[in-house]
């Protein structure tokens, strides 16, 4: 396509934290372009957030059901082409519907709605309009991790038998008041889960992505340990997978000294791997019978999907940002390709979460629930 894809932005004006990660990683590969938006609920902010964004003030709205009509109404060589919503939990629902429903595909930011249910009526919207929708789920667009995902699907370690994944976190050890990510802790806006709705669903995300395997019954203990506080803020997991092997899963947001300590241990019947976020360019790889490995980012040994995820030569380091990057620029491949008439099923460069992974991370988020709510018992993931 000889041009670049049009992006229109719900949410992210000034103050978030968010939406300007989304717009730096959109861009990042010269494919996409913003050139409207609704940032905020309040119809001035969003005017002002836009003017710093230096958008045609015609193309800034007050709110995001002005965005969608005004904007397809107008002609097909001007209007966006797709959407990004940078929103808080409680809000992506009416939005994402509203959105495909106009015509225009769909970025949105995890999770994708607050409970499964709303979740499954995305996926049938996202079937009946045809529209491509990602979930930015953004730890799986680091080039190593790929590189895990390769290594399992071409069965170099053998029959997976234990994941262990984390995810801690310190910055709610203590009550904060005022700041603007707060609304994470309360229910109306976040859903039925903070900490574990927040990060854990990462986790979650990350293990089915490397592994391909599917979480068959959980038992879970959540905690809320910040006193008056309605969410929880630490929680650990048991999981059962459907070929056999068993997982440990822990997120927390009291761990004190932790930033984003995200990292997954996979161990197989042949090897083990090792990866962490917080040094995101380096695979460790163990083996039952030969020396470790210690696989980093665009080196000369690392597979074909690492590679193609990688922007600049071996020892630079590559981080947040452009993994980010990768998931927008995958969704870029495919829509791009979509509107050029090009066949578009089953190519890898269209590497990125889509809405079934929003309905099954909404299913094991309720699962994770429900078991803590029931004294621990173990609950099956349908």
């Amino acid at each position: 396509m000889e041009r670049k894809l049009r992006m229109g932005m719900v949410g992210g004006g000034i103050g978030s934290f968010i939406g300007p990660v989304h717009r730096i990683a959109a861009s990042i590969d010269n494919k996409i372009e913003l050139v409207s938006g609704a940032f905020s609920s309040t119809k001035d902010k969003s005017l002002l957030s836009g003017k710093n964004l230096f958008l045609d003030q015609d193309r800034i709205y007050g709110n995001f059901q002005e965005m969608f009509q005004k904007e397809k109404a107008l002609s097909s060589d001007t209007r966006i082409d797709f959407v990004s919503i940078v929103t808080p939990n409680n809000s992506h629902y009416e939005i994402i519907m509203e959105a495909l429903d106009s015509g225009f595909h769909v970025v949105c930011d995890k999770p994708i709605t607050i409970n499964s249910q709303q979740s499954i009526e995305v996926e049938k919207k996202v079937l009946e309009t045809k529209k491509l929708f990602c979930l930015t789920h953004n730890y799986t667009g680091y080039p190593m991790v790929k590189e895990a995902k390769d290594m399992i699907y071409d069965n170099h370690l053998g029959n997976i038998r234990k994941i262990v994944v984390e995810y801690p976190q310190g910055w709610l050890a203590t009550r904060i008041e005022g700041d603007t990510l707060v609304w994470r802790t309360n229910p109306q806006i976040a859903g039925i889960s903070s900490c574990m709705g927040d990060i854990g669903t990462h986790c979650e995300n990350l293990v089915q992505y490397i592994t391909g395997l599917e979480i068959v019954e959980l038992c879970s203990d959540l905690s809320s340990f910040v006193e008056n506080r309605e969410l929880d803020d630490d929680g650990s997991v048991l999981i059962r997978f459907n070929n056999g092997a068993k997982g440990i899963l822990w997120a927390s947001q009291i761990a004190v000294g932790q930033e984003n300590g995200l990292n997954i241990r996979i161990f197989g019947e042949k090897g083990s791997i090792a990866w962490r976020q917080e040094n995101p360019n380096v695979l460790q790889v163990d083996w039952l019978e030969k020396p470790r490995e210690i696989r980093t980012t665009a080196s000369s040994f690392v597979g074909e999907s690492s590679l193609a995820n990688t922007r600049i030569p071996a020892g630079h380091p590559e981080g947040f940002l452009e993994a980010f990057a990768n998931i927008y620029n995958n969704f870029a491949n495919e829509l791009s390709d979509l509107i050029s008439g090009k066949e578009v099923i089953g190519h890898k460069e269209y590497d990125y979460p889509k809405v079934q992974d929003g309905v099954r991370g909404m299913k094991f988020l309720e699962a994770v629930v429900k078991s803590s709510e029931n004294r621990n018992q173990w609950v099956k993931i349908s």
